[in-house]
């Protein structure tokens, strides 16, 4: 549980990626990893290993707040669709009333 005040230590997406890369690539440990880069939390490589598997690169990014930038191409498509369907159906009601 986090503790009033407490801050986080954040790191940016390209060391995320080149960490990801390094160990399925060059075969590093998450302890040669975690060393190179001074991560302080020995766990937080795996974490991004587990994210990437899942979502790619997309799982790798700060995903805090309703950033629009963030928005994955397949969501962006679902997302067009259903508001394709909600104007087609808003449409169909208007051409009923006149």
């Amino acid at each position: 549980m986090a503790i009033k005040g407490q801050k986080y230590k954040s790191y940016p997406e390209e060391m995320k990626i080149e960490a990801i890369r390094l160990h399925i690539e060059e075969k590093w440990t998450y302890r040669q990893i975690i060393e190179h880069f001074q991560i302080q939390d020995k766990d937080r490589v795996k974490k991004w290993m587990r994210k990437y598997k899942q979502l790619g690169k997309f799982g790798l990014m700060d995903q805090r707040g309703r950033r629009q930038e963030y928005m994955d191409q397949d969501r962006y498509v679902a997302k067009l669709k259903r508001e394709n369907e909600m104007l087609k159906k808003c449409l169909e009601i208007l051409m009923r009333e006149v």
